[in-house]
């Protein structure tokens, strides 16, 4: 009985991760084409392919997943915590699931800052958080102006408690980094401006 016959790929994603970030590193993002990502993960393109769109998609997939999941937990948390602590509970569950690899992301954060492109993409994808975050709080009936600080601040939380956990010896998880930068954050709304 002939036909084809799928060649099981154990880890592709991964390696095709990894193969992609040593080349990037090695020769800089625009001068690597994924024909060499593939046969350094010893992969061929068409399974690439059915992992990553582009060569981009390499160090931003799983956005369309991570706005899914933030919407989802702030509706349940909704529930029972004010706006700023539903949009704290969902990055803290983001980072939860999000890979526990702080040397696979110090060198993609490397990459990217080598890359006018690729810090573009970096900030659309923060923007789109926002916005997922943003629209999640006013489909619950928060109201516009909360809704946008809300999802700005959460934003802006995750970003320094990803830069903290970066900068860190690897001994720091990075969720609970999110709820300490959050309680940081509220200590300085907390002091009295100056008068």
């Amino acid at each position: 009985m002939g036909g084809w016959v799928s060649r099981w790929e154990p880890n592709a994603r991964g390696r095709l991760e990894q193969a992609a970030l040593e080349l990037f590193e090695e020769r800089g993002f625009d001068a690597v084409a994924v024909a060499e990502i593939a046969a350094r993960a010893g992969l061929t393109e068409r399974t690439f392919f059915r992992h990553f769109a582009d060569k981009r998609e390499v160090l931003f997939w799983g956005q369309g997943e991570l706005s899914a999941h933030l919407k989802e937990v702030i509706a349940e948390a909704l529930r029972t915590v004010p706006p700023i602590e539903a949009v704290v509970a969902a990055i803290e569950a983001a980072a939860r699931a999000l890979p526990d690899r702080p040397e696979f992301a110090r060198r993609r954060k490397a990459v990217i800052a080598a890359n006018v492109e690729l810090r573009e993409r970096e900030a659309l994808k923060l923007a789109s958080m926002a916005s997922a975050i943003d629209a999640a709080l006013a489909g619950h009936g928060v109201d516009g102006t909360a809704a946008r600080l809300a999802a700005e601040a959460g934003v802006g939380v995750f970003k320094v408690a990803y830069d903290r956990w970066l900068a860190g010896t690897g001994e720091a998880a990075f969720a609970p980094l999110v709820r300490q930068t959050f309680a940081e954050l509220q200590t300085l709304i907390a002091v009295p401006a100056a008068g």
